[in-house]
């Protein structure tokens, strides 16, 4: 299949971007998307021009580093052999039909400020899940397994919510560029859990406060973030971390 591909460009964080479009012939359908592009930078390297730089890690779903916005949706539209929403590196190009052109562009949001190309700098989720920690006393060795109690539903809720991968297409499909899916996430899953909940509170404003001031935007709902996640992550925990900010108002943390 021949496509053309429309590639956002930027030098370095400080230089002006622009798109810029290349051409594709003879690309196989089940190359994946990141396959495509590493031959395109084949093509590049040999032409003496500098390569599109783009995150990859595992290439297996798993890790959430190959973040791309493709024909404007975080890890692109799948084909229907998808069952669910999965990362870049599991789009096809299957999905696509000879002589489309697709456009490439990175996460989009003054909490994710570009690097270069495609690759944005996403260390804001690190300082938001650094805020609000786990426990901050020293506990001793990990327990045996099972010696607390977890109720099933707590467990299977908090396991839903551990399942979130960092990955930042919540943030990308935001209109605010809010990471409130991925904070709740981590504010659910770390709440449910016996250890956790003696901090909690605590936990919701120190994470909440850490979002903000990495200049990421408030949520209002839309729902474009759990639309796009590839883990599935419910908009629930979005309620449940607005639940537990109430309590810790109303309590004076």
């Amino acid at each position: 299949m021949n496509i053309t591909l429309r590639i956002w460009r930027q030098a370095n964080p400080n230089a002006e971007g622009a798109i810029k479009e290349y051409k594709l012939v003879g690309v196989r359908e089940d190359s994946s998307f990141l396959e495509m592009l590493d031959i395109l930078n084949e093509e590049l390297f040999a032409k003496g021009e500098d390569p599109v730089a783009f995150d990859s890690d595992c290439r297996e779903g798993i890790c959430g580093m190959c973040g791309l916005v493709i024909n404007g949706v975080p890890h692109g539209n799948h084909s229907s052999d998808v069952k669910d929403n999965t990362t870049t590196c599991q789009l096809h190009m299957r999905s696509f039909k000879d002589g489309d052109t697709i456009t490439v562009e990175p996460w989009r949001s003054k909490g994710f400020p570009i690097i270069k190309d495609l690759v944005v700098n996403r260390s804001a989720l690190d300082r938001i899940i650094q805020a609000g920690g786990y426990i901050s006393v020293n506990t001793g060795a990990a327990p045996d397994a099972h010696s607390t109690p977890v109720p099933k539903a707590n467990a299977d809720k908090a396991f839903e919510a551990a399942a979130c991968i960092g990955c930042g297409a919540c943030v990308a499909a935001c209109p605010n560029g809010s990471a409130m899916l991925f904070t709740s996430a981590k504010v659910t899953h770390l709440g449910l859990l016996p250890q956790g909940k003696v901090e909690n509170l605590r936990r919701v404003n120190s994470m909440l406060n850490a979002h903000d001031a990495e200049g990421f935007g408030g949520c209002t709902n839309f729902g474009e973030c759990a639309a796009v996640c590839p883990k599935q992550i419910p908009l629930e925990v979005i309620s449940n971390l607005n639940r537990q900010l109430g309590k810790a108002f109303f309590k004076g943390i």
